[in-house]
């Protein structure tokens, strides 16, 4: 029976960039997005031949801005892997979205063509806020478009937020998650601001206007407890969905599962491989016309890396982690890192469900040192019974995508 992996699909443009992102993603010049388009189909096309091996049950348009780039492009790109690869009938197909690009017509269109899961980049309902971090649209163009999307078809929408942005209080922030919960979407993403070097909001980064860490705590322990409240499962650190409604596509990533990315910077994880392609659209064309290697990072994930992700990415979840399944990675003994959890269940951050250690919204707050102490006593159980693994061949059929 044939495996299951997911596509992520990167389209690097916008029509500006945000001043908290720090993704990649560029202003398109003359007809670098046709020649991107043309580029990236054939790519899908050549890629089929590994891909043969697999059904696809998760398709995530990524940005950037795909909306931006175009619901014809978009549904081009789609037909192309449906065309060449195993697409399931029931595949998720989500299509990033911003409110100031997308017409009735092309949500019409996507859903027409087999999308239909739509993230919307919202961030914030306050209009001078978001006018502030750069964003092109006003809450009144979310919630004409939320319901625009409706009326096309679309039954899973999910809203991204962010919160602990510069001036916000936490009055503020209620207000924004309160006006976000009216329209009851599907799915909601809450994310503390990082303020990464490099993008306009660094000169915040030690500015009295960015919200304190209590203040940023009761933001975050605020979303737990309300959208809780009306029907909202948390899943994973920063994300909530209602039933079923969890984003398949992104458990991959916190579940360890194979995807594979096409894109500049995009990453992909197949087999016992991880490799990400090269920075930059003019760099990914010269790699797709022959011109150079498109490949920018490639290696071969060991047993004991295995077991470190499983232990990072588990505990983004609310799922968690089990003592049986880091030994099957592993093969190796969970006590040091059980008693560690003991630990935190006494003071509020741990618990255990159905045989399963996650962190609790407080825990979560603190996951970051939770889990680096974890990973010591990962590593110190390594050193202790040495390297009980077999590493195992490389699959070496996955370097065809450089081609």
């Amino acid at each position: 029976m044939k495996k299951r992996i997911g596509i992520y699909i990167h389209i690097p443009f916008c029509v500006n960039k945000c001043a908290y992102c720090d993704f990649h993603s560029i202003a398109p010049v003359g007809k670098q997005m046709a020649q991107y388009h043309q580029a990236l189909s054939k790519q899908l096309k050549e890629a089929s031949a590994v891909l043969s091996g697999y059904y696809i049950d998760s398709i995530y348009f990524g940005g950037g801005t795909p909306s931006y780039y175009g619901a014809r492009r978009i549904a081009g790109l789609f037909n192309t892997l449906k065309e060449h690869c195993n697409v399931l009938l029931d595949a998720e197909v989500t299509v990033e979205i911003n409110p100031d690009s997308i017409s009735a017509m092309d949500l019409r269109l996507l859903r027409k063509e087999g999308v239909n899961r739509l993230s919307m980049g919202v961030q914030t309902a306050d209009d001078g806020l978001a006018k502030s971090l750069g964003r092109r649209h006003t809450f009144a163009q979310v919630e004409r478009t939320f319901q625009r999307a409706r009326r096309a078809g679309f039954e899973n929408i999910s809203l991204d937020l962010i919160f602990g942005l510069p001036s916000q209080t936490r009055t503020d922030w209620a207000d924004t998650l309160n006006r976000i919960i009216a329209l009851r979407p599907d799915h909601i993403s809450c994310y503390g601001l990082r303020i990464e070097e490099g993008t306009p909001l660094y000169v915040f980064r030690e500015s009295p206007d960015i919200p304190s860490e209590d203040d940023q705590a009761d933001m975050y322990l605020y979303t737990v407890d309300a959208l809780r409240n009306v029907g909202y499962r948390q899943y994973e650190i920063s994300n909530f969905a209602m039933p079923g409604r969890e984003s398949q596509h992104n458990l991959k990533y916190w579940n360890l599962d194979e995807y594979v990315g096409f894109g500049p910077s995009a990453h992909s994880y197949i087999g016992d491989m991880r490799y990400s392609y090269v920075l930059g659209v003019d760099r990914y064309l010269e790699a797709l016309s022959g011109k150079r290697s498109i490949l920018a990072s490639q290696e071969n994930i060991s047993k004991s890396e295995q077991a470190v992700e499983y232990l990072m990415m588990g505990l983004r979840t609310t799922r968690g982690i089990t003592g049986d399944e880091y030994f099957a990675i592993y093969q190796s003994n969970f006590a040091p890192i059980g008693e560690l959890f003991l630990s935190y269940a006494k003071q509020g951050w741990a618990h255990i469900v159905d045989g399963r250690w996650s962190f609790t919204p407080t825990g979560f707050l603190l996951s970051n040192r939770l889990i680096r102490e974890i990973l010591d006593a990962h590593a110190k159980e390594r050193i202790t019974v040495g390297m009980p693994w077999k590493r195992d061949e490389p699959l070496s059929q996955i370097v065809k995508l450089e081609s």
